[in-house]
């Protein structure tokens, strides 16, 4: 008799825990802060009191999207989903991973996690070790681009999450194929963040995906010792004026005083030669204007695929006599590229800016050596 009053004690229990976890619940129930970022303004991640899954909340992932919201709600534990949960849902931690963006790769990197990733997007332009080591046994596979992914590879490789790169915004042929397939996804917009900090601190996301959060944090508050020393250490004193990009056909397209490298630009002691283009948009430029502008500059930096001084003439022949061009203060984002062009500036750089800055500092201090990302035009 007592055995059976036991068995009955047991399941009496599991059936309170059974209701208790299958209540309805909604997005609006997760309000315990896990982790809320400092620097970035697209994302927070949150939980229910008592849970252990969490919801990654994104918001505004490309240029232009004001308004727009995103979730993805990371299951922990077999718990349930939200009642008409209106997002992606994902296992943690997430196991096999398609990057379409190269800062994705970058993230996984940094955590010691790029062993997750199956798949990118342009897999000659990545310049990550493990994807270049592993393409040509076929671990890490190309999966296409934009609106011409290749679904049917998506499905063999049993994808568990898609990460997303929004230009302009949701591309719905795409995300409207992921979701007939039972595939998950969401949108990282790090590219948008305006802080070199806040860009750097989406690791964060892949961190809860990862199951590393505690290893993310330790990382991430590294980076940023790393880059306000730089920054506080840096000579107070006239601020070098400096021009950004080259032209493309009859347009120069410069980005915003409010951008990632104008901050890093003003972070590292220069000043930029545009500050009026205000806005979380590259803004184009007519060639009389910013040929004003380049002529107004004590140095030029990111000058597009140019590798010298002569290559950079050979697009427009005046480009000779501006100062920064004869003073030879050109300098250039490409020392570390792969083979077919792809730059790691945009790759790496992204979760290492502290590297960034130091290479700017050294620059604008009239010092080209040891530097990272830059080199010097000759």
């Amino acid at each position: 008799m007592k055995r059976f009053f036991l068995v009955g004690l047991l399941w009496m229990a599991l059936a309170a825990v059974g209701c208790r976890d299958s209540r309805p619940f909604a997005v609006e129930d997760f309000t315990v802060e896990r982790y809320t970022p400092r620097y970035a303004s697209g994302f927070d991640i949150r939980s229910r009191e008592g849970s252990v899954s969490s919801l990654i909340t994104v918001r505004n992932p490309w240029q232009g999207g004001s308004g727009e919201v995103q979730y993805l709600y990371v299951v922990r534990d077999g718990e349930p989903v939200p009642a008409g949960f209106p997002g992606q849902v994902v296992e943690a931690p997430v196991r096999r991973v398609v990057c379409m963006s190269s800062s994705h790769v970058a993230m996984f990197d940094l955590l010691g996690e790029v062993e997750r990733i199956v798949g990118v997007s342009g897999i000659d332009y990545i310049a990550n070790d493990y994807v270049a080591a592993h393409k040509l046994c076929g671990e890490v596979r190309d999966v296409g681009y934009d609106s011409n992914l290749n679904f049917e590879l998506l499905v063999a490789m049993r994808v568990d999450l898609v990460l997303l790169y929004g230009v302009a915004g949701e591309d719905t042929a795409v995300t409207n194929k992921l979701r007939e397939l039972g595939i998950p996804y969401i949108y990282i917009g790090d590219y948008v963040e305006e802080s070199p900090l806040g860009k750097a601190e989406w690791v964060m996301v892949i961190a809860e995906l990862t199951d590393r959060m505690e290893q993310g944090c330790s990382l991430f508050d590294a980076t940023c010792a790393r880059y306000e020393a730089l920054r506080d250490g840096v000579k107070p004193g006239q601020r070098p004026r400096v021009m950004l990009n080259t032209p493309y056909r009859d347009t120069w397209y410069l980005p915003s005083a409010d951008s990632y490298m104008v901050r890093l630009i003003e972070d590292a002691g220069g000043a930029y030669v545009c500050p009026e283009a205000r806005g979380n948009a590259s803004h184009a430029v007519e060639i009389e204007q910013a040929y004003l502008l380049t002529n107004s500059a004590d140095y030029w930096l990111n000058t597009g695929a140019a590798n010298s001084l002569q290559e950079l003439v050979r697009q427009n022949p005046r480009f000779a006599s501006v100062p920064a061009v004869r003073n030879g203060r050109v300098f250039n984002n490409n020392r570390r590229q792969t083979p077919a062009g792809g730059s790691d500036f945009w790759e790496s750089g992204v979760v290492h800016p502290d590297r960034v800055l130091a290479d700017l500092i050294r620059i604008f201090e009239g010092r080209s050596d040891s530097l990272w990302y830059y080199k010097k035009l000759e």
